[in-house]
């Protein structure tokens, strides 16, 4: 499915090619650091430069035999150098050129992923200020409670994922780590300022500490970190399968001319791209805990974290680019119905005002388990009569001793609600 489905530039970083690429580029920023200590002549090192080159189907041929991907890497990289080769891979265990490697792929996937987002938050922006003052009922537990707008909605959305946006940075931060620090990680047979130089050259951080391998806590955090944003994507999409629901309808995804909604029910309109990010967020999420699960390898390593990485490494990262890119195109074409938020608002006769009600009565002095008698007992006259609410209250002989018919109709303004938005709008797009 990813394969069909991935966009291009993430999915190259994870070809076959690509990854052989990261490898030689660590191999040679190794290669720059040992000649700067003058262990390997600078003929050697051009020549190394100039001919270290590669090919995958002679390292998918050697390691049929060899058993081992970066010794098949090396052989085919020396066939092409010659006898410089020999300065190749000095000092370095397998682990140094892997994980580094692995470092820069995520690193460069956590640019395009912080793109993503980027458009994602520009999308977001302009939907919460097109409906700043669109209403709508808002909803808890799935039952209407009180008052909202649409742009409101849209304003949380922005915040969470803006949320994301920074967690990413860090992340990318986190996970820019590289170390050439040799078997066990105790410098035995290459010095740490090779692997500071190489760090260097590669525009990585490198490790304060390592055993073969970087420390998994690393990566873990790089992968809940997408678990987090594709739990945002789902938050997002959940909300909007929730809104294209028949007796809902106040809002639904675009359908194209030709589309078809069933094959059976020719007048269906399916969320499908919501119900496609919600599943997909599970894969992601899943992927966090294999990452975690990680963490914790014998002693100074051992591999079993590896086949695990070369799926959630791919996978993850091109989901989430896939799915941030899907969102963005979900939420431009966004079908928002305001007249049926309107109709919807009213479907409870007035109760979504109720607690307007309460305060004022609280305010006239009762107590207020005095004044939610009065209010619920009228509530629930209304959702058995279902007559309009404030015409049940002003009827309340009990009721009206502290309140004047006035003063109820003034609980039911709808405008009176929305004073505080600006507020809100300020402290979530300043």
């Amino acid at each position: 499915m990813i394969q069909r489905y991935c966009r291009e530039e993430i999915s190259q970083i994870w070809t076959e090619q690509s990854k052989y690429e990261y490898w030689l580029k660590v191999e040679l920023a190794g290669c720059d650091a040992w000649a700067k200590l003058g262990k390997i002549p600078k003929k050697s090192l051009q020549n190394i430069k100039k001919k270290a080159k590669f090919n995958v189907s002679r390292i998918n041929k050697l390691e049929k035999t060899l058993k081992h991907d970066v010794i098949s890497f090396l052989t085919s990289v020396a066939e092409n150098v010659g006898k410089d080769s020999r300065f190749i891979h000095m000092g370095l265990t397998s682990s140094d050129v892997l994980d580094t490697a692995f470092a820069l792929q995520l690193r460069d996937s956590s640019d395009i992923i912080i793109k993503d987002i980027k458009d994602v938050l520009s999308v977001l922006r302009k939907l919460a200020r097109k409906h700043k003052y669109t209403p709508m009922v808002g909803r808890t537990h799935g039952i209407h409670a009180e008052p909202t707008t649409f742009g409101l909605v849209g304003a949380l959305w922005y915040d969470e994922m803006g949320r994301n946006l920074q967690r990413m940075k860090r992340a990318k931060d986190a996970i820019s780590v590289g170390q050439i620090s040799g078997a066990v990680g105790a410098y035995v047979n290459i010095p740490p300022s090779i692997e500071k130089d190489a760090c260097r050259i590669l525009k990585l951080k490198p490790a304060s500490i390592s055993t073969q391998v970087i420390q998994r806590d690393l990566h873990a955090e790089f992968f809940l970190t997408l678990s987090i944003i594709a739990s945002t994507i789902e938050k997002i999409a959940l909300q909007i399968r929730h809104f294209q629901r028949t007796e809902v309808l106040e809002a639904e995804e675009g359908f194209t001319e030709g589309q078809k909604g069933s094959s059976a029910m020719p007048h269906k309109k399916n969320p499908i791209l919501s119900e496609n990010l919600c599943g997909l967020s599970r894969l992601v999420r899943a992927n966090g805990t294999a990452a975690l699960e990680n963490n914790p390898l014998w002693h100074e390593r051992d591999i079993s974290h590896s086949s695990v990485e070369r799926v959630i490494g791919p996978d993850s990262t091109i989901l989430i680019d896939f799915m941030l890119y899907r969102l963005k195109s979900l939420l431009e074409n966004l079908q928002v119905y305001p007249n049926n938020m309107k109709k919807n608002m009213d479907i409870t006769n007035g109760l979504i005002f109720s607690e307007k009600v309460l305060l004022r009565l609280v305010d006239k002095g009762i107590t207020r388990e005095k004044a939610y008698e009065l209010v619920q007992r009228n509530a629930m006259k209304c959702w058995q009569q279902k007559t309009a609410y404030k015409d049940i209250l002003i009827s309340d002989t009990e009721l009206t001793k502290y309140l004047s018919s006035d003063e109820i109709q003034s609980c039911f303004d709808l405008k009176s609600e929305f004073k505080n938005i600006d507020l809100i709008f300020k402290r979530v797009f300043s």
